[in-house]
């Protein structure tokens, strides 16, 4: 019997899976699904000031490459998002200050707000 993590429309499992012989033939299986550990969370929506900078795709945030409250020019490097094994560069849609609505290891979705910038 082996274990395998297993996550349906955003929802882990654990499942243990029985490999079986070339003849097809297995011992029953008597365990059951249950519901694995919940995975590092998912950022948010949340309501802030300023022109929102949102994730073009779902992923993880690798780094932020600024502190809140620092100032921003347009096309300058943000966030970096990790997704399908790439690293993607977000930058700032304008000029401003920047206040960041994720953290480093938080995993967003299409759409999701990454910052603020004012």
């Amino acid at each position: 019997m082996r274990k395998f993590n297993v996550t349906v429309n955003g929802k882990s499992y654990v499942v243990d899976v029985e490999e079986v012989s070339s003849d097809g033939v297995a011992a029953p299986v008597v365990s059951a699904v249950t519901p694995a550990a919940a995975p590092t969370t998912v950022a948010k929506p949340v309501v802030g000031e300023g022109t929102p900078v949102k994730a073009p795709m779902p992923g993880l945030i690798l780094s932020l490459a600024h502190k809140d409250g620092d100032a921003v020019k347009k096309n300058e490097k943000i966030v970096v998002l990790e997704a399908m094994k790439m690293e993607n560069d977000i930058n700032a849609v304008a000029d401003g200050t920047i206040t960041y609505v994720v953290k480093k290891g938080d995993n967003v979705d299409t759409g999701a707000i990454l910052a603020y910038i004012k």
